[in-house]
This record gives structure tokens, sequence and C-alpha cells, in this order.
């Protein structure tokens, strides 16, 4: 008897309950969307190792990848991040509260804020990343070999899709 995963089994159901609709696009969403569940549970453990939230996490990698002096206003942070501007202002007050990251006026601007990394902010992202990079890499192990990059070319396109 062939095991069957949690998607084949509700496909299985839905054919035999709805013969009428056609329910392949489950066996690719529906993996897509339990994955990813699975993905972000054993993402989170690495931030979380290094004292993290996955928002602060993406805050902090946010304004490490700027480069030097590693800071971008606010807004700029939201829109990287994909979160509302009310939900970067608790995040920033988290990370500031935490010494990790600064908040001051802009020297172009007077009237708008930048966000900086502080030292023990750059050092904290720096190993963070650092782990979760060596963590990806041992999810992608999973996969026979080439198959990570043809995941990629595939979901690369697809997403292109979405973000036009």
């Amino acid at each position: 008897m062939t095991t069957m995963d949690h998607v084949a089994r509700i496909q299985a159901e839905w054919r035999r309950e709805r013969p009428d609709v056609d329910v392949t696009p489950q066996g690719v969403i529906g993996r897509l969307h339990r994955l990813a569940a699975h993905l972000t549970g054993e993402l989170v453990t690495v931030y979380r190792e290094h004292g993290l939230e996955e928002g602060e996490f993406d805050v902090l990698a946010t304004l490490r990848r700027a480069g030097e002096p590693f800071e971008r206003a606010p807004g700029e942070l939201a829109r990287h991040t994909m979160v509302t501007t009310g939900a970067m202002t608790k995040r920033l007050d988290r990370l500031e509260n935490a010494g990790l990251v600064t908040r001051r006026r802009s020297h172009a601007d007077g009237r708008a804020r930048v966000v900086a990394l502080t030292p023990a902010g750059r050092d904290l992202i720096d190993a963070a990343f650092t782990a979760h990079m060596r963590n990806e890499r041992r999810l992608l192990a999973a996969l026979p070999p080439g198959q990570a990059a043809l995941l990629e070319e595939i979901l690369t396109r697809w997403l292109t899709e979405f973000e036009r």
C-alpha cells in the first residue's frame, strides 16, 4: 500500500465527495501551504536561539543589508519587511529597548526619522544570519542534488507573476 501525505488524503476525500471538481491544484498549493508552516517553525527556532522574534530578525537583517551606516527610514523598513508602520513601530520599540537599534532625526530632513543598527545589533544579526543560512542549508539538504536549484527556478518564475 502506498503511503499518502496529508494533502493526498484530503484530495482523495474531495475526489470521493466531489468528483465533479478537479482538485489537482490542491496538490501544489496545499503542499506549499503546509510546507511553509513547517519551514517557518524551523526558521523561528534559530531566531529564538538568538533572542529574536521573526519580525525583529527581519528588521535587523534589512538594516544590515543596507550597508554602512546600516540605517533606513522607518517607512522604508516597513516596505522592505511588508508590515504596517504601526507594526514596525512596535518592533522598533522592542529593538531599541534591547539596545539593538537607535532612532534619530535625519540629517537631511529634520522632520524625518532614521533607524540605525547599534554595534550590538550588528553583532547579533551577523551571528543570527550565519546560523539562519546554516539552518536553511540543512533544510534544503532533504532534496536530491540539483532539485533545490530547479525548485528555485520554478518558484522564482511563479512569484514573479504575483509581484509584477
